[in-house]
């Protein structure tokens, strides 16, 4: 028992022995236990020079058993451990003025004032090149910078003017994750046959997806800038991928021309079979109707990322497109108006309302005040029997806004003068049948033109300027003619049948090209119930056809190919009773709005400026 004794009591006293006090110089000069990210900092603290340490083998492994805790804890190891770090740390005003004359410190000047100094560019690479990234050694937690692990084994991709990461978790480079046995991993996968991927990978994907969510707001991309007006020029890396470093050079050259930022490059051919498309959330999810939709429209303007919806809760509702959060700008009660439709003027200034009423109203977008038209706009001059009990439901402006066309009873289509402001009818058009649905086109010769389909499937070309017929011809098939509507450019005619048929004519059906009996390019038959929604894309690459009889019955048919595309909608796409359609000025969105008060809302990604 007593040898036992005595060599406890010797083992004590020996590491009473080595105990330091804290505080001491010995224990401040012993660097056998500090690692270079430790003497970094240090020399960045302290000012003392940064001496790296001896190499050691990365595969050597340490084991301690618990004797050697023991003596650890007694030599002082563990003596800072129950210490907070605020009694730890403290920071040190710098003047950075001062600190310039110091290579050996490494102060980020980006969060300075605009007024600070700022070190120029040759001390920064200098700076960047020698004490900022510092010797390279193979026990170093930095690795070296090689084209393999640039874009694999770092986040962020190095470069001269930014800093490297304060610290690295190397357990990172080993962690393996699972991408399919969680489902809200599964939509980080690249490919469907993506399973296990690395810590590094896992992390980038995690940014990438966050990014996609919640973008650099426009007022954090301002601040940036005012902050640092001489780094617009500037190539700031990436944090999602190395791909990006591209897109913001395009926008810097943008920033550098003289060119309108409204121009859009040269559209691309759109290949058929796939379409490319996303689902964004709801274009009305902020506020939706308590009927169905009855008119979804974009704002004509490629500067206002504007859409509107009318409905059968007679209101009329205005939202900002981002893709989103789609806020709600507005909201227009009409309460003596059964709202049937809601079009934009081509000027953008204001939304004309109308219904089975036999008057309107229009809603001034500057002023945000909603009027009801004259009295007496049916004037004195078309008198009959039951003719101011009419609708107003059927309405198109011709390209120029200056007429509005109104469809009538017994074959009628009004002309409406909406460029004197009266909102007065100064002339009429007659056809042999009901009319059904009208367009305006531009002909070949600049000049815009009426057309409108009867019940009888005949379609009349009319001259406004001189109220007659210039052409008249009939739909191939005969009857169950429903709608017509046609392309910007003119290129294109779809006509769409009870029947579900649809007619897609080329340029020769205006009256100055074409036979009198014009035949249809091809004859669409994806649906089997009535066509009551027809709408063409800007670019006339795309067609949208759609009937509200049925559930999901809506195609979107490839015009250079006039073929369907074949992925997009599915089975599982919940579209519902589809009444309104409608493409935004470039293409980038499609709204369908359904009679459940929903206005789904899809990303064509071909049309998306990169």
């Amino acid at each position: 028992m007593g040898k036992k004794r005595s060599q406890k009591r010797q083992k004590t006293e020996n590491a009473a022995d080595t105990l330091q006090p804290l505080g001491s110089k010995a224990a401040l000069l012993d660097d056998s236990a500090k690692d270079d990210e430790e003497r970094r900092l240090e020399s960045a603290l302290f000012g003392v020079p940064y001496v790296p340490g001896r190499k050691k083998d990365e595969h050597v492994l340490l084991l301690s058993d618990n004797e050697d805790d023991e003596h650890n804890d007694l030599a002082g190891g563990n003596e800072l451990q129950a210490l907070m770090d605020s009694d730890l740390f403290f920071v040190d005003d710098v003047d950075p003025s001062a600190a310039q004359d110091r290579p050996e410190l490494d102060i980020d000047f980006e969060g300075l004032p605009a007024g600070d100094a700022l070190p120029s560019s040759e001390d920064e690479d200098e700076h960047s090149d020698t004490s900022d990234r510092g010797p390279k050694h193979p026990d170093s937690d930095e690795e070296m910078e090689t084209p393999e692990n640039i874009a694999s084994t770092s986040t962020f991709p190095p470069s001269k003017a930014r800093k490297a990461p304060a610290w690295v978790d190397k357990d990172d480079s080993i962690v393996q994750v699972s991408l399919t046995e969680n489902r809200r991993l599964r939509k980080l996968r690249d490919a469907p046959s993506d399973d296990v991927v690395g810590g590094r990978d896992y992390e980038r994907r995690l940014r990438r997806q966050f990014e996609k969510i919640n973008p650099t707001p426009d007022w954090a991309a301002n601040a940036r800038k005012q902050l640092h007006p001489t780094k617009s020029k500037r190539r700031r890396p990436s944090v999602s991928s190395v791909t990006d470093e591209s897109e913001e050079e395009d926008f810097n050259a943008l920033l550098t021309s003289t060119g309108g930022i409204l121009g859009r490059p040269k559209a691309k051919a759109l290949p058929k079979g796939t379409l490319s498309i996303e689902r964004l959330r709801d274009a009305n999810i902020s506020t939706r109707s308590e009927g169905a939709i009855k008119s979804v429209q974009f704002h004509p303007s490629p500067r206002l990322s504007v859409m509107l919806t009318a409905g059968e809760d007679r209101r009329l509702k205005l939202f900002n497109i981002d893709g989103h959060t789609n806020p709600h700008l507005q909201t227009v009660h009409i309460p003596d108006l059964p709202i049937a439709s809601a079009i934009f003027h081509p000027s953008g200034s204001s939304v004309l309302l109308t219904g089975q009423r036999p008057f309107y109203y229009t809603y001034d977008l500057q002023s945000g005040s909603a009027q009801r038209s004259p009295r007496g706009l049916w004037g004195t001059t078309f008198n009959g029997p039951n003719l101011n009990e009419g609708s107003m439901e059927t309405c198109a402006f011709d390209p120029s806004g200056d007429v509005l066309a109104v469809a009538g009873r017994r074959g009628y289509v009004h002309l409406v003068d909406w460029k004197s402001g009266a909102g007065q009818v100064v002339g009429s058009v007659k056809m042999n049948s009901t009319v059904k649905s009208i367009w305006w086109t531009n002909g070949r010769n600049g000049k815009s033109e009426l057309m409108s389909l009867g019940e009888d499937a005949e379609v009349y070309v009319w001259d406004v300027g001189e109220r007659r017929c210039v052409k008249r011809w009939k739909d191939e098939g005969g009857y169950g003619s429903n709608i017509i509507a046609g392309d910007q450019s003119g290129r294109y005619l779809g006509i769409g049948s009870r029947h579900g048929l649809v007619n897609v004519y080329g340029s020769d059906i205006s009256s100055s090209g074409g036979s009198d009996r014009p035949k249809p390019l091809k004859t669409l038959e994806n649906l089997t119930t009535s066509i009551t929604s027809l709408r063409f894309n800007h670019d006339s690459q795309l067609l949208a056809m759609a009937s509200n009889a049925k559930k999901d019955q809506m195609r979107m048919v490839h015009l250079p190919s006039l073929t369907a595309f074949s992925n997009w909608p599915t089975s599982g796409t919940p579209l519902g009773h589809v009444t309104s359609i409608d493409f935004s000025t470039g293409s980038e969105y499609v709204a369908i709005g359904n009679t459940r008060g929903r206005v789904l809302l899809y990303q064509l990604r071909d049309f998306v400026q990169s």
